[in-house]
């Protein structure tokens, strides 16, 4: 089969499109998907540019996301059947261990994700198990469907389970061009939330304004703080989403009220941060991890997504054999939105 595959790890001069194994089912609960479309994760990124303590066999298919249509099931499958229109959850648990059965399956030691620690969507056929495979809702074309998993379940448990947003509330969503971001912001106004977005850009400002924003920064030339501070009347963001890291860090910190939440999802600028213990207790800040989510959780936004909201947004989708140039405009942050490569026209 064709897929975006990796000979290298080392940045996107190692990734092309080639030949690869078509996967086989091999355990009873396995779905094989033909994919129609996939859709870019910074994670990507990060997989072609190599990380510690991930062991690649090559070629490594890339991708977490992806959509198409069930072309075979193992003898145990029940949820799904040959034909169906379905998307993939990239988040892989053992099911067994005490996490996956306390319903916290990102917390599994055994926890892996596509096209990272296993191979790809970024290909024609894909096998999942049973259990992360979903019904696309049948108005939800295959660009949406392909790009709908991982960012939106990233940022549904980043701001639910994990800081908990409540209606009133005030959040800070770094970033807004990408796809967690979006999708924060809308999440963010399904709560109820008072919704401060910025962008290094003008236009992702505006469009952000049409996505329903409360408020909007230049982070490129306003003081992101102070003017936090003057829209919250002094008091800072009661939650602030952060998937920057270092660039942003300390900001994130100065806007942050006393006794607020700050969760944080990636490191695209970095991963090393510095915090002064003082200032932690004095103000007594929570500051949580999260990384993609439960099978509840993505259960929780599927259903949403079949009442017509929290669909993603699509910068552009471009055929397979452009793959590497859709990459290469992430790099640069030229995208609002996600990127989709369409595997099978």
């Amino acid at each position: 089969m064709r897929a975006l595959a990796l000979e290298g790890t080392g940045g996107l001069k190692h990734l092309s499109v080639r030949e690869v194994p078509t996967p086989v089912i091999t355990r009873a609960n396995d779905v094989r998907i033909r994919i129609h479309a996939a859709a870019i994760n910074h994670l990507d990124l990060f997989v072609a540019g190599g990380l510690p303590g991930v062991e690649y066999t090559f070629p490594h298919v890339i991708g977490s996301d992806g959509a198409g249509v069930v072309e075979s099931i193992g003898p145990a499958v029940r949820s799904v059947a040959v034909g169906d229109r379905v998307m993939v959850n990239p988040a892989i648990s053992c099911g067994a261990c005490q996490s996956c059965l306390e319903g916290e399956e990102s917390l599994c030691r055994e926890f892996r994700v596509l096209g990272e620690h296993l191979p790809g969507a970024m290909a024609e056929y894909v096998v999942v198990p049973e259990e992360n495979v979903a019904p696309v809702p049948d108005a939800m074309p295959w660009d949406r469907a392909a790009a709908f998993s991982l960012a939106t379940l990233t940022a549904w448990r980043m701001l639910t389970t994990r800081a908990t947003l409540r209606p009133g509330e005030t959040v800070l969503i770094w970033g807004i061009g990408g796809g967690v971001a979006q999708a924060a912001l809308q999440i963010a106004k399904l709560l109820g939330a008072y919704a401060i977005i910025t962008s290094g850009s003008d236009a992702k400002l505006e469009a952000a304004r049409a996505m329903g924003s409360d408020a909007e920064l230049n982070h490129a030339r306003s003081d992101v703080v102070a003017e936090v501070r003057r829209l919250t009347g002094g008091r800072g963001s009661d939650v602030i989403a952060d998937s920057v890291g270092e660039r942003t860090w300390q900001a994130s910190l100065r806007a942050l009220r006393r006794g607020g939440r700050l969760v944080v999802c990636g490191a695209t600028t970095g991963p090393m941060v510095n915090i002064d213990l003082r200032r932690l207790f004095w103000h007594q800040w929570t500051i949580l991890g999260s990384t993609a989510g439960s099978r509840r959780e993505y259960r929780d936004i599927v259903r949403l997504a079949g009442l017509g909201r929290l669909w993603p947004v699509v910068d552009r989708t471009v055929p397979l054999d452009r793959a590497v140039d859709a990459l290469a405009r992430l790099a640069g942050g030229e995208q609002f939105g996600k990127l989709v490569i369409e595997v099978t026209p």
